[in-house]
């Protein structure tokens, strides 16, 4: 029987497609919320973890809880059980777990552009524009983090779907039609290839969730019982860590044979790279004091933040001008061409690049100066570093948001 997975973008007006579609096929919808539901009652993780991983926000001591780990394990075997049962339409971003091995499974998008979403979503909720851009723009930071962490992909991306439903362009009868005669292919794979891809696909959640217990970084495939393990994190004791794993993943029922395998992220460097989407990934910090931001470079270099150092404002301007820069931390009282006249002239030139002002001299009145040329934040000397990434991480995901869109 037919199983669908839809993803769409809010105010794309999905909900009356959807219906119909399950109507037509005769299958159950299956939101993200009934599979959270189901993970909270039969795993007893928390609903609010769960929304917090599905959102791609920290969660508090990862590093010893491993529970956004466990959340996507639990997320996944939820999935194949239902998969199991078969003639189900998934309905959100959760669907993203069914691995693309998985061919029995029809990947359908569902969206319109950016104005006419907000405009149905005017026309629906009767609220203000502001609110419903707000809205918008929030529920796309989500599936954007999530869609990237999952697949590396964006959350539109059309390759990653088998059908893209344009909104604005085919009616729901249409919209039905489309879907209806894609799935058609679905009923022409061979039972023993389905049954095979669940088999596999349950097997690879269950693994997954044992390996969830020793922490982060690994990811499990499965073969008819056969496992292989992806290793994708620094190790200082490779060996003996891949006979933990062989070890415990032997102890799950239905495994015949464990392998591991190092992934393309094992020997990465101590500065995180693309994968890592929240941190930014190209630092300018500029300021006189030579001493005071080496330092400060260092310091961010430990939390995995990689940035280059300039000492006065020209070489901050040239640097912009032939280096790809996506946030610049900035001083504002320096010799020659001052802070203020290196926003002015960033945000003239490059107003992708998100400015922190962070000085030792400022006043009220040059807060609201800097914030009115269109800096991102305002801060004071001392710097508090967590405060520091944390901000530069908020201004990633706006540049993030504004790329994607």
């Amino acid at each position: 029987m037919p199983i669908i997975s839809i993803t769409n973008g809010i105010y794309s007006n999905t909900g009356e497609r959807v219906k119909k579609l399950s109507e037509n096929l005769g299958c159950k919808v299956i939101t993200d919320n009934d599979i959270i539901e189901k993970v909270v009652r039969g795993d007893g993780i928390k609903k609010t973890t769960l929304l917090k991983v599905l959102q791609s926000r920290k969660i508090a001591f990862n590093d010893f809880t491993h529970e956004q780990e466990k959340c996507i394990a639990c997320m996944k075997k939820t999935l194949s059980e239902y998969i199991s049962e078969g003639n189900c339409i998934f309905h959100g971003v959760i669907g993203h777990l069914v691995p693309q091995e998985v061919s029995h499974v029809m990947r359908v998008l569902i969206i319109t552009d950016k104005n006419r979403r907000i405009k149905n979503g005017m026309d629906k909720l009767g609220v203000s524009e502001k609110e419903i851009k707000k809205n918008l723009e929030t529920s796309d930071r989500y599936a954007f983090l999530w869609t990237n962490a999952i697949s590396g992909g964006k959350a539109w991306d059309k390759s990653l779907y088998d059908i893209v439903i344009p909104t604005d362009k085919l009616n729901t009868a249409e919209s039905v039609k489309l879907v209806l005669e894609h799935s058609e292919k679905l009923y022409d794979i061979p039972e023993d290839i389905v049954k095979k891809e669940v088999s596999d696909f349950k097997l690879t959640a269950r693994v997954e969730m044992v390996l969830s217990e020793i922490g982060g970084g690994l990811t499990a495939a499965s073969n008819d019982g056969n496992i292989v393990v992806t290793i994708n994190k620094k190790l200082m004791m490779l060996s003996k860590f891949q006979q933990k794993i062989i070890r415990i993943v032997q102890k799950v029922p239905g495994v015949s044979s464990v392998d591991t395998k190092i992934g393309q992220n094992y020997y990465k460097n101590d500065i995180a790279y693309s994968h890592d989407f929240e941190t930014p990934l190209r630092i300018l910090l500029v300021d006189d004091e030579k001493d005071f931001v080496q330092t400060l470079s260092e310091r961010l270099k430990m939390r995995q933040f990689a940035s280059e150092v300039v000492y006065n404002g020209q070489e901050a301007l040239d640097f912009t001008a032939q280096e790809d820069t996506e946030v610049m931390v900035l001083d504002l009282k320096m010799p020659g061409i001052d802070g203020f006249e290196v926003l002015r002239k960033i945000k003239q030139t490059k107003p992708g690049i998100e400015v922190i002002i962070l000085t030792g001299h400022g006043s009220e009145k040059d807060k609201n100066i800097c914030m009115d040329l269109g800096a991102f934040a305002y801060l004071q000397k001392p710097a508090d570093i967590d405060q520091l990434t944390a901000t530069m991480k908020r201004a990633y995901e706006k540049i993030n948001l504004n790329r994607n869109n």
